[in-house]
């Protein structure tokens, strides 16, 4: 398929979808603004539902999606702008089990790409690391000691199982 294909070509089946989902449509004109006053860094994993996970709805939450639910620089932007700008008052970081970002380091996971599909991924900064723990401690400490959010937001770093549906506080 052509990266360069005429707008919706290849994607039929989802704006048919799409025009189901718009007859039940009743999210229109909403603020948005975080109503529950919560910001979430996680994964983009699609087993993650992220406000299911924490019995919220839309409109109550901004929801930041990364690979292996990194603090990457667009993510501290939607943080910072989320605290500002949008209500955000608690920020949680939440990696997961089973991630592929924390199958290896960075080399690793360009090895396993180069595998696949014989690219060369070694320019990008996936942030890959096995050691969640050091990644996720690493991540809370910027959010919670940057200029911008620094006493303004409680941050808290957290695991969520995605066997069980576990959300478990780490930091």
């Amino acid at each position: 398929m052509s990266a360069t294909s005429p707008a919706g070509s290849g994607f039929a089946d989802l704006l048919t979808r799409n025009a189901g989902y718009q007859t039940g449509f009743q999210h229109g004109n909403f603020d948005g603004i975080a109503h529950a006053g919560v910001a979430m860094v996680t994964c983009m994993d699609s087993r993650i539902e992220p406000l299911e996970m924490i019995g919220l709805k839309i409109g109550d939450a901004k929801i930041i999606r990364t690979p292996g639910g990194r603090l990457t620089p667009d993510a501290l932007v939607g943080c910072v702008l989320g605290v500002h700008l949008l209500g955000v008052e608690r920020i949680l970081v939440v990696p997961h089990t089973r991630c592929a970002m924390a199958s290896g380091e960075d080399a690793d996971i360009v090895a396993k790409a180069r595998a696949a599909t014989g690219e060369d991924l070694s320019d990008l900064r996936i942030g890959a690391s096995p050691d969640q723990h050091a990644r996720l401690l690493e991540d809370v400490t910027a959010l919670r000691e940057h200029p911008h959010l620094a006493g303004r937001a409680l941050v808290g770093g957290f695991l969520y199982d995605v066997d069980t549906g576990a959300l478990t506080q780490v930091l």
